[in-house]
C-alpha cells in the first residue's frame, strides 16, 4: 500500500456549501420589495419590510426548527440507545423519521411563537404588528 493516501474530495453542493444559498433570502427580500413597490418615495417602508422579512424568515425557517429538530433527534437517538438494543444503523434510521415526522407539528407554534416575539419587539421599534403584515 502507498503510505501516502489521497482522501476522496467531498463533492461541494453549490446550493448548500457556498454562498448561492443566500440568494435564497435575497428572494425573501424582493417580494417584500415587490409588496411596497408600488408606493413610490416609501423607501424606508420597503427597508423595514425586507428586514421584516429577513428576520422573520432567518427565525421561523431557519434557527428555531433547525435547533428543534436537532434536539429532538439527539433526544430520540439517545433514547433508542438506552431503551432498546437495535443497531446503530436503524436507530439513526429511526431518528431521522422521527426528526422529520416533527415537521407538520413544529412549523405553526413556531410561526405564531416567531410573530409574537417579532411583535413584542423589533416591530415595536417600527410600529408594525404581524397582522399588518400578513394581509
Amino acid at each position: 500500500m502507498d503510505p501516502i493516501q489521497e482522501k476522496p474530495s467531498k463533492e461541494v453542493d453549490i446550493y448548500r456549501d457556498t454562498w448561492v444559498r443566500f440568494l435564497g433570502y435575497a428572494n425573501e427580500g424582493k417580494k417584500a420589495a415587490v409588496e411596497h413597490g408600488d408606493n413610490p418615495g416609501k423607501t424606508t417602508k420597503v427597508a423595514v419590510a425586507v428586514v421584516d422579512t429577513f428576520v422573520w424568515q432567518a427565525l421561523a425557517s431557519v434557527a428555531i426548527p433547525g435547533f428543534t429538530i436537532n434536539r429532538v433527534c439527539a433526544a430520540s437517538l439517545y433514547l433508542l440507545g438506552k431503551t432498546t438494543r437495535l443497531p446503530l444503523s436503524v436507530r439513526k434510521w429511526t431518528t431521522t423519521a422521527i426528526g422529520l415526522s416533527t415537521i407538520p407539528f413544529i412549523i405553526h407554534p413556531i410561526d405564531r411563537g416567531v410573530d409574537f416575539l417579532l411583535d413584542s419587539s423589533l416591530r415595536k421599534v417600527y410600529g408594525q404588528s404581524a397582522g399588518e403584515r400578513h394581509d
